[in-house]
């Protein structure tokens, strides 16, 4: 008996410390308690104070020591940087700050002296008297350590990897402002009747969506005109202009967010815009501004037939144009007995599928909502909106996330008429994530129209399959 106690092996305090340590791990797993992996700005704490005088100096305008956060050696980096500085003389801040959110944002060129580190960094500022939270921007950045000191080197060498980041207008170029009494216009063209003309019509385009949207927004749009159809592609973080080409407008959303959110941007591309006449401008910028008015309620669930089509039926509001003027394309298929069998699809929207179905889309997306306000009214329109943005439930709610690239409404089939030569006036294109305030593929169709169906019978009365009967026969009706 004695010689097995004396054979009995007793565990060392380190086994006991190593095994309470493995089982903590293990319960942390189970739990979900493991601390907090630190942030980037935690561990590289001088980076971010860098990047907070950095911000202190653009708040106050201090040019030098802005510049004092570049890296000296980095000459042409530098040389941009001043012009940046410079571009911002007009523009209203009430808030600049900078988050450093990770590093190896992407592999770094070789060559170089120095440690250094590819960081992705969020800006984050607000226009005064328009933006009531921050507007988010990515930025990747190489950072470089000298003589104790990091600094920014370089703004393009994630480039390679894909990682551009959004360019702000004020890279672009010098900007000049004008105010309207609802709007605020920043463009890069020194021009001042055509940021003018901007102003005076997204001021007439607020109280038309005040008349039609009872809903709460705080009644301002800001509008950004940069150069060319290039410029615009920077705005939303694209190096290819061609995916822009022909679109007159776009505006940048985070779906679903709060009534304090920021104002969303209404980005032009001169390039299409001045080709339409009159009415279409008018158009595409009374729905890009319905676009805004709507951002809170629209959200992953809301089909893209609706909130386009919904943007398309404010901006038309006012006028008398017949149907078959204002749905050319719809008009000439039905002419040829090419009756849609369903409503236009998320998927409809894409620019890949050319542009005589794009216009379609947004012609049947118009006429689903015109005929929901004649049959039922304008109220029951308003709430049928409403209702099919809270249908998804959940998450499905919160719309893209605030991290994501931004994502761009399509919109108003301006069509025939309003000095296109090559098809509809779209104002919106996917953002370069693809995303957008519905989803972009059929996937969970199924799912999606029985939500939409049981939002139809609570708002209208009728189920998803009587209303397309409904909606072919008003089409048929309509344009014949």
């Amino acid at each position: 008996m004695s010689g097995q106690r004396a054979g009995r092996r007793r565990p060392s305090r380190a086994g006991v410390a190593g095994c309470a340590a493995l089982l903590f791990a293990l319960l942390a797993q189970l739990t979900g308690c493991a601390p907090p992996a630190p942030s980037s700005a935690d561990r590289f704490p001088d980076v971010q104070r860098m990047l907070d005088a950095r911000a202190r100096a653009v708040r106050d305008r201090d040019a030098a020591a802005f510049l004092d956060t570049t890296d000296p050696r980095a000459t042409g980096y530098r040389a941009r940087q001043r012009e940046m500085f410079g571009n911002l003389a007009a523009v209203p801040l009430a808030d600049w700050r900078y988050d450093l959110v990770a590093t190896g944002a992407f592999p770094l060129p070789d060559g170089g002296s120095g440690e250094r580190l590819a960081a992705r960094v969020r800006l984050r500022y607000r226009l005064k008297g328009f933006d009531t939270a921050p507007v988010s921007s990515v930025q990747y950045l190489t950072l470089t350590a000298r003589d104790g000191r990091w600094r920014i080197s370089s703004d393009t060498d994630g480039a390679a990897a894909g990682r551009t980041g959004a360019r702000q207008l004020w890279d672009q170029g010098p900007v000049h402002l004008v105010r309207g009494r609802h709007t605020l216009v920043l463009g890069t063209a020194a021009d001042p009747a055509r940021l003018r003309d901007l102003a005076d019509r997204a001021d007439a385009a607020v109280p038309a969506v005040r008349a039609a949207w009872r809903g709460n927004w705080p009644g301002q749009v800001v509008v950004e005109a940069p150069d060319s159809v290039g410029g615009m592609a920077q705005l939303l973080g694209s190096d290819d202009p061609s995916g822009y080409t022909g679109i007159a407008a776009v505006t940048t959303t985070e779906a679903g967010t709060a009534a304090a959110a920021p104002a969303d941007r209404v980005i032009v591309n001169p390039d299409a815009y001045d080709e339409l006449n009159d009415l279409g401008r008018t158009v595409v910028l009374t729905h890009e501004t319905t676009h805004v008015a709507t951002r809170t309620a629209t959200t992953a669930a809301t089909p893209l037939w609706l909130s386009e089509g919904f943007a398309d039926w404010v901006a038309y509001r006012g006028s008398r144009r017949a149907p078959a003027v204002a749905a050319p394309e719809l008009s000439r298929a039905v002419a040829a007995g090419q009756l849609p069998g369903r409503l236009p699809a998320d998927g409809d929207f894409g620019f890949k599928g050319g542009a005589d179905r794009l216009a379609r889309a947004y012609e049947g997306g118009w006429l689903a909502c015109r005929m929901i306000a004649d049959k039922w009214g304008e109220a029951k329109l308003m709430a049928f909106y409403r209702e099919a943005g809270k249908s998804g439930g959940g998450q499905g709610n919160a719309g893209p996330p605030a991290s994501a690239e931004p994502s761009a409404s399509v919109a108003p089939s301006a069509g025939a008429g309003t000095g296109t030569p090559s098809g509809p006036a779209v104002s919106g294109a996917p953002g370069p994530s693809g995303t957008s305030s519905g989803t972009t593929e059929d996937d969970g169709q199924p799912v999606r129209e029985a939500r939409l169906d049981r939002a139809m019978r609570a708002q209208l009365g009728v189920g998803l399959a009587e209303f397309t009967r409904q909606w072919r026969a008003y089409v048929k009706g309509e344009l014949h």
